[in-house]
């Protein structure tokens, strides 16, 4: 296993160091503006980050698997990903998914010591294989958790993305894709939830997000595939109806009902004036996508 050393992530802020004598108002400030420098280093690195979102969406497309793995901060980033795609985009929580070191109790207290196993991330992620996707999250990079899952999935011919807050020059050969956002030192020094936390949040969101464009799971900038588990996002659905199919809340309703629920399938019924049948094989003629369905007929 490689001996990847810490890069800046644990170092001191040369700004910070009087944070205690700060009154909150300045302390808050310099928070925040020092999250939106960890934002602008996840800017930088988008081409890497869109390479992350184009194997998320060929892997779903062959039928593989997409795990995140990480520990603390990270491990917990990547678990709420995984749980919000299948509300999000209707996705099978089987086939996108997190591990976390220290197990779920970690998600709610953290379990010191668990992210020193490098066998249990190996341990956790054993069952991918070709055709899957790991996802290994490790601000500092050096976490034997995720870095014993990278071994393990590469070993077993998984495709590797290891996304950290470290300077990438020394992980070169670490993963398949290395997306090495280089966010500097924590003005709480090695408090990685921070500025580390917000940029890896951001090019998570923006790796899951685009690579649902590629699965047809959006249309226009509406969720058509979100999963209605609650009165909330039933209300939504129905309003995401009325929005693409241009309808009034009544017949949005009328359409949703009819569709069998079916966000995509009330659309298309709508737009084409066809029945709920007719809209699902335009659907499936079209892979699931609203726009190419509609464009097909048109």
């Amino acid at each position: 296993m490689q001996d990847w050393k810490d890069l800046l992530t644990e170092s001191r802020h040369p700004e910070s160091r009087d944070l205690d004598t700060l009154d909150t108002a300045a302390a808050v400030d310099l928070l925040l503006e020092e999250d939106r420098r960890g934002l602008e280093a996840a800017q930088r690195h988008r081409d890497e980050i869109a390479q992350a979102a184009t194997w998320v969406t060929e892997t779903l497309k062959g039928d593989g698997d997409v795990v995140f793995a990480g520990a603390g901060t990270s491990g917990r980033l990547g678990v709420l990903e995984a749980a919000e795609c299948p509300p999000t985009f209707g996705s099978d929580p089987a086939r996108i998914r997190a591990v976390i070191a220290g197990g779920e109790e970690a998600v709610f207290r953290a379990q010191e010591g668990a992210e020193d196993r490098a066998d249990k991330g190996a341990e956790a992620v054993q069952d991918l294989g070709r055709g899957d996707l790991l996802i290994a999250l490790s601000a500092s990079s050096v976490t034997p958790f995720a870095r014993g899952a990278l071994d393990a999935a590469r070993a077993n011919g998984a495709r590797t993305v290891l996304l950290t807050c470290a300077d990438g020059q020394a992980l070169g050969n670490a993963a398949d894709l290395v997306i090495a956002l280089a966010t500097g030192p924590e003005i709480l020094t090695g408090s990685t939830r921070l500025k580390a936390g917000s940029a890896t949040k951001a090019a998570l969101n923006a790796i899951t997000t685009s690579a649902m464009i590629g699965l047809g799971k959006i249309y226009e900038n509406l969720m058509v595939d979100l999963r209605p588990g609650s009165a909330k996002l039933r209300d939504r659905a129905v309003r995401i109806i009325g929005s693409a199919a241009q309808q009034p809340p009544e017949r949005a309703a009328e359409l949703y009902g009819a569709s069998g629920q079916e966000i995509k399938t009330a659309i298309v019924m709508s737009r084409l004036g066809v029945d709920a049948e007719t809209a699902r094989k335009h659907l499936q003629g079209a892979n699931g996508h609203v726009r190419q369905a509609l464009e097909n007929v048109s």
